[in-house]
């Protein structure tokens, strides 16, 4: 849920933006614990993460249809 409300409020970020976001309330989370949820969620269609630049990702909201 905390990702989906930094999303929210920030719009689409990169993948260590969001690391970096999540590390501030959460200091015992690692980047391996981030991948995983981030698949999931795109699995569930809750998110789409897109390949920016070499080893960087743009993680945003899928956008509820209506």
């Amino acid at each position: 849920m905390t990702i989906v409300e930094i999303l929210e409020k920030k719009g689409p970020l990169t993948d260590m933006e969001l690391f970096d976001m999540l590390k501030e309330s959460y200091e015992d989370i690692g980047f391996g614990d981030v991948n995983r949820t981030l698949m999931a969620m795109e699995i569930n269609g809750k998110i789409y993460v897109s390949s920016l630049a070499r080893g960087r990702r743009r993680v945003e909201l899928v956008k509820a249809r209506v």
